[in-house]
């Protein structure tokens, strides 16, 4: 089962990017490339404890449908989203915010199992980690831009 690993130093309050990483809006600016739109569960605004959302997605050129929950919630501290339903066999975010001495550090812990057995762990190696790595790296940096500049008033409100 894979796992990635992202540490992100963001100079901004906690609170500012914690909501931020909850905030639909966020995720579809981020995720531009693959023309993510949440199409069912909560579409807009600020997702929270048992909340779900469902995306539609183009990824290696195929229009898929995810739907996560989220299934643990500890404000402006820790959430977890997971997988309900889509491609993989399953995943957990770990969604984890510390107050440092510069502002926040975001820890993502990202584990998912992959289907098709041992084409999926194939396809693992092969791509796909690297695949899930850039695409959550690509929302980090959009969510520290975000958090470091007065644009995220435009998606929360404090």
């Amino acid at each position: 089962m894979p796992i990635i690993n992202l540490h992100t130093e963001i100079k901004a309050e906690k609170e500012v990017v914690f909501d931020l990483s909850r905030s639909i809006d966020l995720h579809k600016i981020s995720t531009e490339q693959t023309s993510e739109e949440a199409i069912a569960g909560k579409t807009s605004g600020l997702i929270g404890l048992h909340e779900s959302v469902t995306w539609r997605a183009k990824h290696f050129g195929i229009y898929q449908n995810l739907t996560s929950k989220i299934t643990k919630f500890d404000r402006s501290n820790y959430f977890v989203d997971e997988m309900v339903k889509g491609a993989f066999k399953g995943f957990v975010h770990e969604h984890h915010f510390s107050k440092i001495h510069t502002g926040t550090l975001m820890v993502d812990v990202f584990e998912y199992t992959s289907p098709l057995g041992i084409l999926g762990n194939l396809a693992d190696t092969l791509f796909l980690k690297n695949y899930m790595t850039a695409l959550l790296t690509e929302r980090n940096r959009v969510l520290k831009e975000f958090a470091e500049s007065k644009k995220w008033e435009t998606l929360i409100r404090q």
